[in-house]
């Protein structure tokens, strides 16, 4: 009876390990490209992820968590010399997403839905240590996952230069969403 118990319990610890995959993020090969809008134009830039993984059973996502390096942030539609490091370093003070404080962001994904063209999935996204939830479509072909999110800054305690905050700033207001483009292989 014990052997039969024994051969049971392995055979179900086989079965899931089969359908059960954890995918890690391969962070070198992955890109997140951000763009921020004001009413007189726009910037965009890069930033590297540090880590990531999807867990799936079988074509089905059940976890995921992805580590950006705040650090990396990076303009790039600035040359140096005119302007790219001044708003490189505003961009990376407490104005902004205060990178000596807060090296890093995260998303933790909270659920993911099945859909025609990918997945729906719900996470908690905190950048500057305030966390909010967020929901965004994925895609995934092969080997790469991607998707295009835009967020609100302003959850984060990021309202410099918000309309949403500050009146009488004209020119000056900075969209209180900005976009990020996401890139991930597997």
């Amino acid at each position: 009876m014990k052997f039969q118990t024994l051969i049971l319990a392995f055979a179900i610890v086989a079965t899931s390990s089969v359908f059960a995959q954890k995918k890690k993020i391969k962070a070198s090969e992955s890109i997140v490209n951000w763009t921020g809008k004001k009413v007189t134009g726009s910037h965009t830039g890069t930033l590297k992820l540090s880590e990531g993984f999807l867990n799936f059973e079988g074509d089905k996502i059940t976890a995921g968590e992805f580590v950006v390096d705040m650090t990396t942030l990076v303009v790039t539609d600035l040359e140096a010399g005119k302007g790219k490091e001044k708003l490189e370093g505003h961009l990376n003070s407490d104005d902004f997403f205060g990178t000596s404080n807060h090296k890093t962001a995260k998303l933790v994904v909270t659920k993911a839905k099945k859909t025609a063209n990918g997945y729906k999935i719900a996470g908690d996204l905190t950048i500057k240590g305030k966390t909010n939830p967020i929901q965004f479509d994925l895609n995934i072909k092969g080997n790469t996952a991607s998707t295009t999110l835009k967020v609100d800054r302003t959850k984060y305690d990021i309202k410099y230069g918000s309309g949403s905050f500050f009146d009488n700033l004209g020119d000056k207001a900075i969209n209180d969403e900005f976009e990020l483009a996401v890139n991930l292989k597997m």
